[in-house]
């Protein structure tokens, strides 16, 4: 059944359904009359999650929501409305208070990208596949396999979740789109002591496939050995020094400073208001040669792709870097018809009650011609950052601050002692001019990135190669 006529089934077809499909077709025509851009949204959502604490069942939750977001847009005016109900009456009385919204300036829109007519992933319901006790199973598994491995784990809290989301856009001109999308996560901590001494290490992974990926026992298993692997590795850990000095950031999931600190500085609304750090420097140098960053929505399976987004534009490849050049941005609909520049794809919401604005899906920075151990050997004294934990950004100044959940001092080309409490301090825009060399082992993190704008989060993926960068501020807590 495709993702249209499964939608159509849903909201419109039935028993109980308030919601014909001819009416609400209608009622978006009339509605979006005079108005620029607009759609309907319409949205049904089963999500769960399921977490252990040494070896009980700490929560177990299931959750179903529906509803729909109605939009105008006008020029630079949205009028937006949305109901945890789909029903006629609903959508006449979102419909009465986002009609004014209308006689703007009319800029028509750049095409969309293409339709791939790729199928990015199952559009089966993950949570329908496999029953509460092999779920449970699982988690108390993974206590006993963390447990088992190491007499220093004193404790273990493990966590599952999954949801599955079918969505349709309906436009004025009759045109309608959907997409059911599931997603898994599997999250493992395990808490270490030795001497009195306690550290913790985590592990996520998950994406847009079933659960059957992470009952793998390759899969769940590789997840506790990471994160006893990164508990073990901290109780052995120093403080961190402290200074300007070279910083090595390892592949994969580091590429979450990228994410932070350059991506979000790179969203259309941002520049369009000019209020990131990189507005008007389109064709303009803004990073050293050799950095090419791009963000992807049609990757199979990964946690940020989308076959279609939250506006129903298909997702895209869209380079935003090129060996240097600052070349495009990550667009919605309204934000690249008033920059007239093209759409990308990135127009996401996170749920029916929240309005699409531009937003990233898989950022990432492409490879370059450097062996990582050859990387490593260039650095006399320095930093090498293998992952993060959380960060902070200001869109404006570019600025940001970041915490390494794991990290090592690098000494004459060596990696050598872990570090803990290690921060890296400055700004997107400078950090774009201090990348030395980029490693040909570009990696994408495990799936575990969620990102956060304006108050709405949505699933997102990272990337990039080991990168080499010169004059980074490092907060430490060495004396």
């Amino acid at each position: 059944m495709t993702p249209l006529i499964a939608t159509d089934e849903l909201f419109f077809h039935r028993a109980d359904a308030r919601l014909g499909q001819a009416e609400a077709e209608r009622l978006v025509r009339e509605t979006l009359a005079g108005s620029d851009d607009g759609e309907l949204f319409l949205e049904y959502r089963e999500s769960e999650v399921v977490s252990l604490e040494d070896g009980r069942i700490r929560s177990a939750g299931f959750d179903t929501a529906m509803g729909f977001g109605l939009r105008a847009v006008s020029g630079e005016a949205t009028g937006y409305a949305h109901a945890a109900e789909i029903s006629e009456e609903a959508v006449r009385r979102a419909a009465a208070s986002v009609s004014p919204v209308n006689a703007g300036r009319s800029v028509a829109p750049a095409d969309p990208p293409r339709m791939t007519n790729a199928r990015l992933y199952s559009t089966a319901n993950p949570l329908l596949a496999v029953g509460f006790e092999a779920r449970t199973t699982l988690l108390a598994e993974i206590d006993a396999a963390a447990r088992a491995r190491d007499s220093r784990v004193v404790q273990v809290m493990a966590s599952l979740g999954g949801e599955w989301q079918a969505v349709q856009i309906m436009r004025a001109n009759g045109a309608r789109v959907a997409d059911l999308r599931p997603l898994v996560r599997l999250n493992v901590s395990v808490v270490v002591e030795q001497s009195g001494r306690r550290e913790t290490g985590t592990f996520g992974t998950g994406g847009r496939f079933g659960y059957d990926r992470l009952l793998d026992a390759a899969s769940w298993q590789e997840a506790v050995d990471e994160a006893l692997r990164q508990a073990l590795i901290n109780l052995e850990s120093r403080a961190a020094p402290a200074g300007e000095m070279e910083v090595v950031l390892g592949s994969g999931w580091p590429g979450i400073l990228l994410h932070e600190a350059i991506g979000h500085g790179l969203e259309g609304d941002f520049n369009r208001k000019k209020t990131s750090a990189f507005a008007g420097l389109l064709g303009q140098r803004i990073a050293t040669k050799g950095v090419t960053v791009v963000d992807d929505g049609t990757m199979p399976d990964r946690r940020g792709s989308l076959t279609i987004d939250d506006e129903g534009t298909p997702t895209n490849r869209t380079t935003l870097i090129d060996d240097g050049i600052l070349v495009g941005f990550i667009q919605d609909r309204l934000n690249a018809r008033l920059m007239q520049m093209p759409q990308t794809g990135n127009g996401r919401r996170q749920s029916f009650a929240h309005p699409p604005m531009p937003r990233m899906t898989n950022t990432i920075m492409l490879g370059g011609e450097h062996e990582p151990e050859e990387i490593i050997r260039s650095v006399k004294k320095g930093l090498y950052a293998a992952n993060f934990g959380g960060g902070q950004v200001d869109i404006t100044s570019g600025k940001f601050v970041f915490s390494a959940s794991e990290a090592y001092l690098i000494e004459d080309g060596r990696v050598t002692a872990p570090v803990k409490g290690a921060t890296l301090i400055g700004n997107g825009p400078d950090a774009l001019t201090k990348v030395q060399m980029v490693g040909n082992d570009p990696a994408l993190d495990r799936g575990i990135g969620t990102c956060g704008k304006n108050g709405q989060g949505v699933p997102v993926g990272v990337g990039q190669p080991t990168l080499k960068m010169a004059g980074l501020t490092v907060g430490g807590t060495a004396g």
